[in-house]
């Protein structure tokens, strides 16, 4: 097994221990729960070779390191009255209170967290000692600046030092940094003072002798991160503080299969259903997970085809034609980087835990058709913040330097490895298809699993086994629930087994150094309506990725004619209609053209 790191030692937490010694991970059919949560497998462990992932996790990287740490720290100086050399990073990063808004001075010093656990996440992966280096030397200057007056100024006290918690969790666990603790220690007691001890609405003002612009905070996250750090050996506080902090008016109705979603703000109300999660895993309550599940249900039921979903910032009310309208009257589709990294979260915590691949079929769909594509983060600041789904789309960035996207885009960036692959008892389930490489430790044999393929733009998907002696385990295939024909082959011969979509297919044999299996994935070309209301207004998908109409203003077409769309280059789809010939880019290859998410056709049935 990989060596130990608080994302593996929270599968043993106490809602799971008295089951850690029960075999396999076959599916529950009394909890629809594996008997003990799958693991994810240590940042290191996983080479890719696929140039999207690398390219977006290289140029993060190269950004982060290139900050200076004196416009880094400037706010955190500043907020408690100390000298503070150094240029500033304007926009939302710099503490101004005479240019506070949403254009100006909005969440100083915010994504600081963001930036060490994201860097913490990149060493995990490149090893580099400078990573390191630049890791110790920023936890310890903001050592230097633990103060409570940070958050009495501070119009979001709670969202930072959650952040704050997170870079330091990771800088303990993945930088082995020996001063991380007792920092993040040191960082808590400054901080309770002026934190609500209980979950705030949104909105809902809870400082005294404070305007409203202080009440727009987001305690009913931080339960994940108190937990994570009472797993990482922090005390017992942090459990308490966990459940303190779970936010029980989101999570009842939830739990009772209740949508209580509409008018919430999207990315932060989803993020908390992590802490849900963290409940179930931490106190073993069931009521959380359910909340979860559902509150995902609900998710996937307001999602556009690309997986996205909030548009304008907002989750949408049951039954209302919400995303429909958003087509012609909202740029602001997705909250990209942000939405995202809660959504990946989820999905990860979700499959740990069912061991349902529908989790991981999300997880893909919104992968190549949101985040992938986004627009690089540029060094002055400038953020991909929305995606666009509208029917004249264009992708832009935003008008805000430093939003909280840039905080999350870097921690996405290096979190594609652990979305990839996850461990079970003698078993490796293979989640996303991404040219790449596993070193896994399976009853003592030393594996090395390796996947060649194009997908999502080809069908075939192979995998190369060494190991250093014969070992039986399982290989565990994720079967899209739309790809119906799927084949699987080892060693050339076919699997007798039914290959069922929407399901992990299990390879159980003892493996052997030049074992190869060979898996066909066919991409269908489908079309899914916006909503159950408007079976005219279609997004055209193949495989998992969404075809965008590359046009300036989207012509009505026929059902027919864009179910005979077909790949004309190695990203390039055509379709021929009475209006011409219409060409298709997937998120990924568009630059600047103007496109369409959906297209009306004239025959809906």
């Amino acid at each position: 097994m990989p060596k130990l790191t608080r994302r593996v030692v929270i599968q043993g937490a106490a809602a799971c221990a008295a089951l850690a010694a029960a075999p396999g991970h076959a599916r529950s059919s009394a909890a629809g729960t594996l008997p003990v949560p799958l693991a994810l497998v240590d940042y290191a462990d996983v080479d890719l070779h696929s140039a999207l992932q690398e390219e977006q996790l290289d140029h993060q990287l190269q950004l982060l390191m290139s900050l200076d740490e004196d416009s880094l720290l400037k706010p955190f100086r500043q907020m408690i009255g100390a000298t503070a050399p150094g240029p500033e990073l304007g926009g939302w990063y710099s503490y101004d209170p005479a240019n506070y808004g949403l254009e100006g001075a909005y969440a100083p010093s915010a994504t600081f967290g963001q930036w060490i656990s994201a860097l913490s996440r990149m060493y995990a992966v490149r090893r580099r000692p400078d990573i390191r280096a630049k890791v110790l030397r920023l936890n310890r200057l903001y050592a230097a600046t633990i103060d409570e007056r940070y958050y009495e100024v501070n119009r979001f006290p709670a969202y930072c030092y959650d952040k704050l918690l997170c870079g330091l969790l990771d800088s303990h666990s993945l930088v082995q940094d020996p001063d991380a603790m007792g920092i993040m220690q040191r960082t808590t007691n400054a901080a309770l003072p002026h934190l609500p001890g209980r979950a705030i609405e949104n909105g809902v003002g809870w400082r005294p002798g404070k305007d409203q612009s202080y009440s727009y905070d987001e305690s009913y996250t931080n339960s994940e991160n108190f937990f994570l750090a009472y797993h990482e050996g922090a005390g017992s506080r942090y459990k308490t503080l966990g459940t303190a902090y779970l936010d029980e008016a989101f999570y009842g109705p939830l739990s009772e299969g209740r949508n209580n979603l509409a008018g919430l703000h999207a990315y932060s109300y989803v993020n908390s259903l992590n802490s849900a999660m963290q409940a179930y895993l931490t106190l073993g309550s069931e009521r959380h997970l359910r909340a979860a599940q559902f509150g995902f249900s609900l998710l996937t039921q307001q999602s556009f085809a690309t997986g996205g979903w909030g548009p304008n910032e907002r989750l949408q009310a049951e039954g209302t034609a919400g995303l429909c309208r958003s087509l012609a009257d909202s740029h602001h589709s997705f909250e990209t980087p942000c939405g995202s990294y809660a959504h990946f979260k989820l999905t990860r915590y979700l499959l740990r835990v069912t061991g349902d691949s529908t989790y991981g079929d999300s997880m893909e769909r919104m992968m190549y058709n949101t985040i992938l594509g986004a627009k690089p983060l540029l060094a002055d600041g400038r953020t991909f913040y929305y995606a666009d789904f509208n029917n004249r789309g264009r992708k832009l960035y935003s008008e805000r330097r430093w939003p909280c996207c840039s905080g999350t885009m870097p921690q996405v960036a290096a979190d594609y490895r652990i979305n990839t692959y996850f461990q079970g008892h003698r078993s490796l389930y293979v989640n996303l298809y991404l040219p790449s490489t596993i070193r896994w430790t399976v009853a003592g044999s030393a594996v090395l699993l390796t996947q060649a393929t194009r997908y999502p733009f080809d069908s075939a998907i192979e995998f190369a086994v060494q190991a250093t002696r014969a070992t039986e385990f399982s290989l565990m295939l994720r079967i899209p629930a739309w790809a119906a024909g799927a084949h699987v082959a080892v060693n050339g011969r076919p699997e007798p087994s039914d290959v069922v979509p929407g399901r992990f297919f299990a390879l159980r044999r003892t493996w052997r150094t030049g074992d190869r299996v060979q898996l066909e994935l066919p991409l269908p070309t489908r079309l899914e309506p916006i909503d159950a209301e408007h079976a005219d207004v279609v997004a055209t998908v193949a495989g998992p990725l969404v075809l965008f109409p590359i046009v300036d203003d989207a012509p009505v077409v026929t059902r027919a004619e864009l179910m005979a769309v077909r790949k004309s280059g190695a990203a390039v789809w055509q379709a021929s209609t009475a209006a011409g010939t219409l060409s298709f880019l997937p998120f990924t290859a568009i630059q600047d053209e103007a496109y369409s998410t959906y297209l009306q056709v004239s025959n809906p049935a």
